[in-house]
């Protein structure tokens, strides 16, 4: 994802909750009643409504804040609690004596919901609540990129605080973008950007949006509440939206296994785009591939920018350039997204890529889960083969590499051998070919596991070159 060199400020303003799963076992039925007995095996906290968003914003990598009402409960408590965790201020967060704080409790068995209950405020928060919350945001607006609105219509988004928030924010030139409820929509009057789905859109304007009337409908946010890019999500069917005309973009999920908090994905990463540089185009199709991991995912989840450029490559496997990392670059995806994998990494010039390559390459791959190899720079080809070689330039070779479906990840060396690469990958499995029996192997102290693969007999870049001189 290009974006500023600037870690943007994001003020999330909303309804903050706790989404709890009970995770167990379901195999009998109660003597009591026609009931399904659950066996809770694990119990899980994840921060849920307005703290999904903010989750998301941290996990994108930007500086959060948030503004909310919270009750002097356990569960305010605790959501107090995973602010910091995340490292988001609470200072903020104002307490109103005998409120609840929300909380959603799930109860899965082998990955099905079976019930869920709620615990809840949903009255409006006090005008003091509401006086201090404006005065909060006023003083700070400055510090803020962007400003995201996450109303689940438990109270803290009232009518005249959100239009409020609004002026204000227009009038310090700031992005407002608001992912709505209920039936009417005048309050997010002058947003920059909605972010309904066909159902919340549906309802609000009063008649049943499908396929043929999306446009107009689209239009009517636009021109009815003074919404400068209005948004409709469309579930499997992608995002639409609409600027300076009309865009529909298509869903990039593979296989969506929970829906839960998609929504909070989007606004999410629609703001996390705006504030970072990124034009609407661009913000949206980075919300929609952030989504089609979320998806992928039980419950209220995020994605890091690692996964979705894993999963961007995944199904986009020609731009093969996402491929080729620097050491720094394989190191972060080390320790965040390779971190659970069995990694296997092997070495060489592979000066003109055959057969003999490739199906030491698929060997080399079966042995784990990602194959990272490590690329002969230019000058370090010459050093070893000779100022003839190599015969394709560095850029060519790792391009041709990334472009193999074995490949995972192609990363340059300098040296004349990979040990530095290898000590900073730490490796689960060292590959090399046959012609290493008995020999000396650079890095395998390092590496849990060597392993050699023999070569194709008659295959090398030798004998091509050779074949092609005596001609």
């Amino acid at each position: 994802m290009k974006q500023n060199s600037k870690t943007p400020n994001i003020l999330v303003v909303g309804d903050l909750m706790i989404d709890e799963y009970l995770w167990g076992e379901c195999d009998r039925i109660s003597p009591e009643a026609p009931v399904q007995i659950v066996d809770i095996k694990n119990e899980e906290l994840r921060l849920g409504g307005a703290g999904n968003v903010l989750s998301n914003l941290i996990e994108f990598g930007a500086n959060c804040f948030v503004s909310t009402v919270l009750g002097d409960d356990k569960s305010g408590k605790d959501i107090l609690a995973m602010l910091k965790k995340i490292n988001v201020s609470t200072d903020n967060t104002i307490i109103e004596n005998g409120r609840l704080s929300g909380k959603k409790t799930r109860i899965i068995s082998r990955n099905q919901q079976i019930v869920r209950y709620d615990k809840e405020s949903k009255e409006n928060i006090s005008k003091k609540s509401q006086e201090l919350i404006l005065k909060q945001i006023s003083q700070n607006i400055e510090q803020y990129d962007i400003i995201i609105l996450s109303d689940y219509a438990k109270g803290v988004l009232v009518d005249t605080l959100t239009k409020d928030i609004i002026s204000l924010a227009n009038r310090n030139n700031k992005k407002v973008i608001a992912d709505p409820k209920g039936d009417d929509f005048s309050k997010y009057k002058h947003s920059f950007a909605i972010t309904p789905n066909k159902k919340e859109a549906s309802i609000a304007l009063k008649i049943n949006i499908d396929d043929k009337n999306l446009e107009s409908a689209i239009k009517q946010f636009k021109t009815n509440f003074a919404i400068s890019c209005p948004i409709i999500t469309l579930s499997e069917k992608g995002i639409s939206y609409y600027l300076d005309n009309f865009k529909r973009v298509s869903t990039k999920a593979k296989e969506v296994y929970d829906v839960t908090g998609a929504g909070d994905t989007i606004i999410a990463g629609i703001g996390f785009g705006l504030a970072s540089g990124l034009d609407i185009d661009e913000s949206i199709h980075f919300a929609n591939y952030a989504a089609a991991v979320v998806v992928g995912k039980t419950g209220s989840a995020t994605a890091s920018i690692q996964e979705i450029e894993a999963y961007k490559s995944s199904i986009h496997k020609s731009n093969s350039d996402v491929h080729i990392k620097d050491i720094q670059e394989i190191i972060a995806l080390k320790s965040s997204l390779l971190n659970n994998k069995k990694i296997i990494f092997t070495n060489g010039c592979f000066d003109i890529l055959h057969l003999g390559h490739v199906k030491y390459l698929e060997k080399a791959k079966s042995f784990g889960d990602t194959l990272i190899v490590g690329l002969n720079s230019d000058n370090s080809v010459r050093r070893l083969k000779g100022e003839s070689r190599p015969i394709k330039d560095e850029y060519d070779r790792a391009y041709i590499l990334a472009s193999l479906e074995v490949v995972d990840y192609v990363v340059l060396f300098d040296e004349d051998t990979p040990y530095n690469l290898i000590k900073a990958i730490k490796p689960d499995i060292l590959v090399k070919g046959g012609d290493y029996q008995n020999k000396s192997i650079v890095g395998s102290d390092i590496a849990k596991e060597v392993r050699l693969v023999e070569f194709v007999d008659g295959k090398s870049t030798t004998t091509i070159i050779n074949k092609i001189l005596n001609r």
